[in-house]
């Protein structure tokens, strides 16, 4: 059964914005401040940030415009390069993805859980309890269909958002500089700690590359895919330099490099006492958008994996009528749930989700140069170009580059066990299809 379109322009919007918006932006302005230690470098980092995330938009935009197809982000490697590459990129992709949605699912729950659970529950056996709840809860909502899983993202992001906002109002309740801890200047290059604060800068701002994978679900995607993301980008980055301000405003770099509890401590200043109660909320809140947005995508991912052949039959069904990969999705949160007991600290996710990130991202952007030519024939019929060809995709493209090689300098360890990682995709890519091959 084939997937036809069902959402629209503002559906996709509300998808890039809870694709990008998780957990990390209370967690990351800290390691920034740690790997910065300077007012110049942080806020540097996440105007650059922003900047190149803009740039990668505008590249992805015309990407969706030019081959929108649903799992486009596989479709696209694999039209462009090879269908072993894009299954080797796609095989990490889904791991750092699956990993990543384990953890803030249990970054969510410890949040949750005080005002959830009594207290001889409020340990590790209780956050397990209250993250597979959590997740099977979004689970149930994606099986009544695209469009309903849609207007649940949409509530949840528009109430993410709204509560963000909320919290900047903290710079008009408290004084400038009113909590003073002295910044620790970190030692070593300031180029090289400049490379690594980006790390965590592009950790909170990547996931709207995964909107390509719903080419196939959205109405007139030529036109609309190109502008919900731009649209989706510019309120983020709003948001993000908004709420950095409003934490160096009311924290200073000192406070920012305890790197606990930020969004607590500016929630205490706006709601005083119930602060705690509203930031418990808020991440829950966040954390069942990101888990809801990534149960829609990856299995649209396995879906054009299984077209190819690479992946069982089974994967590519898709009920008539609700468009939900029932199989898909059931495979893909047993896999979350898995391995909900092997994921470790939000520091090592950071490094091993963003090289796989780094390497996905910037050779997804060098397929817009073989794209323009293969879709030459498309120039000229209204679909959206980028304006500032081919300076835009490429400064995207070096910077990531420099985050990858910081990644490298700083962390070769972790490097290694992420190539090894891409070694393995290729290698099951090779067996599948000599197994296939064998069967003919």
């Amino acid at each position: 059964m084939s997937i036809k379109p069902k959402l629209s322009r503002f559906d996709l919007t509300m998808i890039v914005i809870s694709l990008i918006i998780g957990t990390g932006i209370f967690k990351s302005p800290g390691e920034v401040a740690i790997r910065t230690g300077s007012t110049q470098l942080f806020f540097a980092a996440w105007v650059v940030g922003g900047l190149v995330t803009l740039c990668g938009a505008l590249t992805f935009a015309e990407i969706g415009a030019r081959y929108p197809n649903t799992g486009g982000f596989y479709k696209l490697f694999s039209y462009c390069y090879h269908p072993a590459f894009a299954f080797m990129i796609n095989w990490v992709a889904i791991i750092a993805t699956t990993a990543s949605v384990a953890a803030v699912a249990l970054i969510g729950a410890e949040y949750l859980n005080p005002i959830l659970l009594p207290q001889n529950l409020q340990n590790n056996t209780g956050t397990k309890i209250t993250t597979i709840a959590m997740v099977l809860i979004v689970y149930f909502i994606n099986f009544l269909g695209i469009k309903m899983s849609a207007r649940v993202q949409n509530l949840l992001t528009i109430f993410k958002v709204g509560m963000i906002t909320l919290l900047c109002l903290a710079i008009f309740k408290s004084d400038s500089g009113s909590v003073i801890t002295r910044a620790i200047i970190p030692t070593g290059n300031p180029i090289a700690q400049f490379g690594l604060s980006l790390v965590a800068v592009f950790f909170t701002y990547t996931g709207y590359q995964q909107t390509i994978n719903f080419g196939g679900d959205v109405i007139d995607a030529k036109r609309n895919i190109p502008k919900g993301i731009i649209i989706g980008i510019a309120v983020v980055i709003a948001v993000y330099m908004a709420v950095n301000f409003a934490y160096y405003y009311v924290l200073g770099m000192g406070g920012l490099q305890q790197n606990t509890g930020l969004a607590a401590k500016m929630a205490s200043v706006v709601f005083g006492e119930v602060g705690s109660k509203v930031t418990s909320v808020l991440m829950f809140v966040s954390v069942l958008a990101y888990v809801n947005v990534n149960i829609m995508s990856v299995p649209r991912m396995y879906y054009a994996m299984a077209e190819d052949g690479m992946l069982p039959v089974i994967f590519k069904w898709v009920n008539p009528r609700t468009q939900a990969q029932e199989f898909g999705m059931s495979f893909f949160v047993a896999t979350v749930l898995a391995i909900l007991f092997f994921v470790g600290s939000f520091g090592e996710v950071l490094n091993y989700a963003m090289f796989f990130e780094c390497i996905g991202l910037s050779t997804a952007a060098i397929a817009i140069f073989i794209l323009r030519k293969r879709t030459s024939h498309l120039n000229g019929t209204g679909i959206y170009t980028i304006k500032w060809y081919p300076l835009v995709p490429l400064v995207f493209i070096a910077v990531y580059w420099f985050v990858t090689i910081s990644i490298f300098i700083d962390k070769p360890k972790a490097t290694l066990v992420c190539l090894s990682a891409f070694a393995v995709g290729l290698l099951i890519y090779y067996t599948a299809k000599f197994g296939k091959v064998g069967k003919e």
